[in-house]
């Protein structure tokens, strides 16, 4: 059988491999196919999508986009994204530069509490386009300031941590009709992270799948069997595709392997078999 990751994240958002390395990784690996999902950036997909005709293993152009809800963040994912997608980069563009202004309020807080941190040293540790909190605990765990990057969101920045502030991101409804606006298949990712209220879930989803909303993540790394489950279901009832990756960070979270989770994870190319069936059912292109 043969298996395939719809979720990562290179050096252009949060993730530690290139563009490129992630991709041959996945090759590496024995995966049909890959998508490279960074957090509110598309820089890096000419470069993967390069790399994958190299080792022709099929490829999926993405993006994952925060959304603010009343219950907290939900992550949007968006696969097979077109080239030109300016709506989509001029937007991320704007949320790249409310982030630089967070970051840059966070290093002050740092400094108050004696820990300097410059904007340099945080441009060159993220060494992509998306600069956020994980490459500051990055740069907390090099300094010796915390032992590692859970102890650094645990004291620093994480909610309730001493140099916390919150961060503006999209409504759920924006990000799903940017991205279906542009043909992806939209995605609602890892759903089951969080403790959410009874009916609170599937209402969610309805509001989403009217603007766009095609497909839910039920395979992710940190999805129990339960958690599997009520996705598959959910997704059936209401018409909608199932979608399943990683959430590979390279070593920012090295117990994720590619393709593999923590290492029972496997995700079947007849997800992606049925995604692109759905796609082609409504005219778009795979």
């Amino acid at each position: 059988m043969q298996f395939i990751d719809l979720h990562t994240h290179s050096q252009a958002s949060d993730g530690t491999d290139s563009p490129a390395e992630l991709v041959a990784g996945a090759a590496a690996a024995g995966l049909a196919a890959v998508a490279l999902t960074d957090h509110d950036t598309l820089s890096g997909l000419d470069e993967a999508e390069d790399e994958a005709r190299r080792h022709h293993i099929e490829f999926i152009r993405g993006c994952e986009l925060s959304t603010r809800t009343e219950h907290g963040e939900m992550h949007i994912l968006g696969l097979w994204l077109p080239r030109q997608a300016d709506a989509l980069e001029a937007r991320l563009a704007d949320v790249r530069r409310k982030r630089d202004d967070r970051n840059a309020h966070i290093l002050e807080k740092l400094a108050a509490l004696g820990i300097h941190i410059s904007m340099d040293e945080l441009l060159h540790e993220a060494r992509g386009e998306s600069v956020g909190r994980p490459h500051i605990a990055a740069l907390l765990v090099k300094k010796g300031v915390v032992p590692g990057m859970d102890a650094a969101f645990r004291e620093y920045l994480g909610s309730g941590g001493r140099a916390y502030l919150p961060k503006e991101v999209l409504e759920p409804e924006e990000a799903v009709r940017l991205m279906a606006g542009l043909g992806a298949t939209v995605s609602l990712a890892h759903p089951c992270l969080k403790p959410l209220p009874a009916d609170w879930l599937e209402a969610f989803v309805l509001r989403l799948k009217a603007c766009g909303l095609s497909a839910i993540e039920a395979y992710h790394s940190e999805h129990s069997d339960a958690d599997i489950r009520t996705c598959v279901v959910l997704a059936h009832r209401l018409g909608l595709g199932l979608s399943g990756g990683s959430d590979y960070h390279g070593r920012n979270k090295p117990r994720i392997r590619l393709g593999a989770g923590y290492g029972g994870l496997r995700v079947p190319l007849a997800i992606l078999d049925d995604l692109k069936a759905r796609r082609r059912a409504q005219g778009l292109p795979c």
